[in-house]
Parts: structure tokens; sequence; C-alpha cells
């Protein structure tokens, strides 16, 4: 359960009025934050410690399930650690369940026990956290972990990342039949663009591609796809421009 933002005339101890001063504390101190937090405006707060309070308002309602959309974004790295660390101390002892929405994946991986991978709204891979990262099996999840910088420079000089061609279409107006077939390079003059692909079992994971077990077996290869020419964007073939007469 996701408690709503703090308000910019809240307090975290706005509650004590109610006579719940007591569990405000706790949950303040569950979170690692001092009593002296409890008068403070979210104005007053890092971004470190505003994340903090919104977990210990989501504690207050004893959930057992808690959405954390972008928990760690627009922290730096230290205290991104720092947060993952007392997520995975809270869930210990609370026995919860997280619904964790991110974009990094380095704490993707750290945090999740399994993961689905969306592109445009819709799911095309789930897999255990593990395996997916070392099989990939979704031509979007293998280019998007393809694009994960290695910190050797010996393999990060000698291997080549699958990239992704032409631009992000809209969400509100998405390709029809597979999504990713705009800018898939492995995709495939057939069904890719004419029929949906459905989620199915293969190897553990749930896949939504077509052609996911041929791309897995080798049999179909990334292509750099060329892109879009559109002439009316070449400045080499603009109109000339008509000068003003002179004054």
């Amino acid at each position: 359960m996701t408690p709503p933002a703090l308000s910019p005339l809240d307090t975290a101890g706005r509650r004590r009025l109610l006579g719940i001063a007591k569990r405000v504390r706790e949950r303040l101190l569950e979170v690692g934050l001092p009593d002296s937090v409890e008068p403070k405006m979210p104005a007053e707060l890092s971004v470190g410690m505003r994340k903090r309070v919104g977990l210990a308002r989501a504690l207050s309602l004893n959930p057992s399930l808690i959405v954390c959309d972008e928990p760690v974004s627009a922290l730096d790295v230290s205290i991104q650690a720092q947060i993952v660390t007392l997520l995975e101390e809270l869930q210990a002892e609370f026995g919860l369940t997280y619904l964790f929405i991110a974009h990094d994946l380095a704490v993707v991986r750290h945090i999740s026990d399994r993961i689905a991978v969306m592109y445009l709204g819709k799911i095309v891979e789930i897999a255990p956290a593990d395996d997916l990262y070392d099989n990939p099996l979704h031509p979007y999840t293998i280019t998007l972990l393809s694009a994960i910088p290695i910190p050797d420079p010996e393999i990060e000089r000698t291997r080549k990342a699958i990239r992704v061609q032409r631009d992000l279409p809209s969400p509100a107006n998405p390709p029809t039949a597979c999504r990713f077939h705009t800018r898939c390079p492995f995709v495939q003059p057939t069904l890719c663009r004419d029929e949906e692909p459905l989620l199915r079992p293969i190897d553990g994971h749930l896949v939504a591609c077509h052609f996911a077990e041929q791309v897995r077996a080798g049999k179909i290869t990334p292509v750099e796809r060329a892109p879009v020419f559109d002439a009316s964007l070449d400045e080499s073939h603009a109109p000339p421009e008509i000068e003003p007469p002179p004054t």
C-alpha cells in the first residue's frame, strides 16, 4: 500500500495531535530517523529523509505489501545503498512483500526475487531475477541488458552491444501486433507485424515473443536497422530562404 505524498504543509509528527505520538516515534526510529524530525516540514528534509518518512508512513498501516515506485531515484550511490539496505531489513523484520518499480538495473537485480520487464506498458518477460540477467529470452530484455557496461576494460572493448534503432513510439499510440517490432534488432518479416505475441512459458520464463526459441538458439541474429530518412529534415534540400526586399 502506498501512502500519499508529503504535503508541503505536513509535518512528520503531525499525527501526535491525535494521541499516537508513541507510534510515530517508533516508526521514525524503525526507518533510522531521530525524534527531531517530527516537527519539520518536508522542505526542511533531505531527499533521503523524505524517502524514509514515506516508508515510515507506509509502515504505520501495518501492510503486507508495499508498492515502491522509484524509491531510490534522485539519490546518490551511498544513500541508495542505505535505502536498499533499510528495505531489506524491514522486509526481514515485518515479513513484507515489495512491488519494486525502478529503472536502475543493478538495484533491481539486487533486491528482487522475480522480475517483470515492461515495454510500452506491456509485460514482455517474467523470470527469477538471476535467471533473467544470466539468460534473457525476449529481444527487448536482451538489448536492455546488453547496454549495461561491464567493469572490465578488456571485456568491454571486445564485446558488441546490441542497439535498438529509431525513436520510442508514443505509449498513447503503440505499434500494432508486437509493440517492439518497430525497433527490434531481431524482427522477422512474418508474425511480428501481424500478430500480438502472448506470454508463454519457456524454460521457467514467461516470454511474449514469437521467435524467442530461435533467438536463444542463435538461429536469428541481431541486425542493425537502417535509419528512417525524412527528406523534410534535410537542410541541404531545403528551399532557399527568400531575402526581404531592401528598405
